[in-house]
């Protein structure tokens, strides 16, 4: 027991520095868990969670059997395999262009710079890109597209183009946060490697391709896994602030989460949106086992778990 006592009155501080993030976690994370039965209930307000009626997997096959089930799922898949491909290219190049060519003391005025967009809220960001792309006062109709010779284009009508701006204004967005982690990755890479490549004449590229790349492949890959992970999941300002909920552009613009939302308010249906979320919970589990099932075959070393 003298030993246990010690053991605990020694690591008393850390327990207590991680009680906040254990209750966080507890409060916010685990507890909800219950509330998944909602999703094969016919909840009502009245009745509550426990006192409403059981019915089976209805609320899944609402879910799914609307027409836009597939145009939902498929906008949801490849706009985040797109936002996971552009983003790490994106933001491994801006990494070691700071690295390399900007000096120590102006890093951390480039990284603030490029994290700056992610800490705006969805609803600034909105703002912003109305300001560029509004029919009759938007930047890109009134000064752009007429030094191009072009005809002013009603954005919010035209379904076409969104996949292109979606895709821009996340990158924009979300650059910084990855950015900032191949930074650190980076900086941490021993300089002696460097100098040894130098004196054997090896050009910059060379170096990025032989020693960079190879040493960021952990940090690549725990960062795709986890986006992975949320491959069914949508960052809702995106999809609903951005395009202003036009219903014109649904097409390319509209997600499970947005379709959700938009049921959940439109039909008060608690028990689909519960369902909804349960199934992308489910799946985007599935997606990161499998996932992280493939990298432990090529590379065990890299692998989550």
């Amino acid at each position: 027991m003298g030993s246990k006592a010690k053991k605990l009155k020694r690591y008393l501080p850390l327990y207590l520095m991680f009680l906040p993030g254990a209750l966080y976690l507890l409060i916010n994370n685990y507890i909800p868990m219950g509330g998944l039965v909602v999703a094969f209930k016919q909840y009502n307000v009245r009745s509550g969670i426990w006192g409403s009626p059981w019915n089976g997997i209805e609320n899944f096959r609402f879910l799914f059997a609307t027409p836009d089930a597939w145009v939902i799922t498929r906008n949801t898949i490849l706009y985040n395999l797109a936002f996971i491909a552009i983003n790490l290219v994106v933001g491994i190049a801006f990494a070691i262009f700071i690295c390399d060519t900007v000096n120590k003391k102006l890093q951390k005025v480039y990284q603030s710079a490029i994290l700056f967009p992610y800490l705006m809220s969805a609803v600034i960001i909105g703002y912003i890109v109305f300001a560029f792309l509004s029919q009759s006062s938007g930047i890109m109709n009134n000064s752009i597209l007429p030094l191009f010779g072009k005809e002013p284009i009603n954005w919010y009508s035209e379904a076409k183009y969104w996949p292109f701006i979606l895709i821009f204004v996340n990158t924009w967005k979300g650059i910084g946060y990855g950015c900032l982690i191949y930074i650190s990755s980076i900086n941490g890479i021993d300089p002696s490697l460097y100098e040894a490549a130098e004196l054997d004449g090896a050009t910059k590229w060379l170096q990025i391709k032989n020693i960079t790349l190879p040493s960021l492949v952990p940090t690549i890959i725990t960062l795709t896994l986890m986006n992975v992970g949320r491959i069914f999941y949508s960052d809702f300002g995106l999809f609903y602030q951005v395009p202003r909920n036009a219903g014109m552009i649904y097409s390319t613009t509209n997600v499970i989460d947005t379709y959700v939302y938009r049921g959940l308010m439109e039909q008060s249906n608690v028990g689909m949106s519960a369902a909804a979320g349960f199934y992308q919970s489910i799946i985007g589990f599935i997606l990161v086992l499998t996932a992280n099932m493939v990298v432990r075959k090529i590379s065990e070393e890299n692998a989550l778990f």
